[in-house]
């Protein structure tokens, strides 16, 4: 898959596995994830989908932690919970909402196989072991979308590793694994020094 990666990204890994910051980060980036994927359907199913979003969003920041405590670099982290999120798109027929096509779950899933299978992470199931005790909010599925799936948002190509895009623009394998030195986690999508001094 290809993703981006720059500061901001970095400073949401700080601003997740820092304790009392994670609070405020993980809200704000369920709010912008939502926000993102939203903006890809048709604005007559937005507000149907929006609490099913925020509750599956709030349980990959969960994934997020426990692949970076797993050893995995944080593109790598980061992947897993978008490729969880194109499973959950998939089984609801929202194809529009896709980053990768159905085509590719294999090989995605395969590349992190031993990480899905110890959280029981499936296609059919790709929350697995991080499905809150709560559940996940119902939302209508548009499973018609399936059977001609045009994926409109997908990109294709990227199967066989993560694909970084930097800020210059370079697209690179693997992803870098070294964080930058001082990373602020205010710099993070959506949280600002007043969110942190409130937490």
């Amino acid at each position: 898959m290809k993703i981006r990666q720059n500061l901001r990204h970095w400073a949401a890994k700080k601003a997740l596995t820092t304790p009392v910051v994670s609070d405020v980060a993980n809200d704000k980036l369920v709010e912008l994830h939502t926000k993102i994927f939203l903006e890809k359907a048709d604005e007559t199913h937005r507000e149907d989908r929006r609490a099913h979003l925020d509750d599956f969003f709030d349980a990959t920041m969960d994934t997020y932690v426990a692949a970076l405590e797993a050893g995995l670099t944080e593109a790598k982290a980061r992947e897993i919970t978008h490729i969880q999120a194109n499973f959950d798109f998939f089984n609801h027929g929202w194809t529009e909402m896709m980053e990768i096509p159905a085509e590719e779950f294999e090989a995605h899933f395969r590349r992190y196989e031993t990480f899905f299978k110890r959280y029981g992470i499936s296609v059919d199931d790709p929350l697995g072991e991080f499905q809150p005790a709560s559940g996940i909010a119902d939302a209508p599925s548009t499973p018609e979308k399936r059977d001609q799936p045009a994926y409109e948002n997908a990109i294709a190509g990227f199967a066989d590793d993560v694909y970084v895009q930097d800020n210059t623009g370079s697209v690179h394998a693997g992803g870098s694994a070294d964080e930058p030195a001082g990373v602020d986690p205010s710099d993070a999508p959506g949280i600002d020094r007043t969110d942190l001094a409130d937490s």
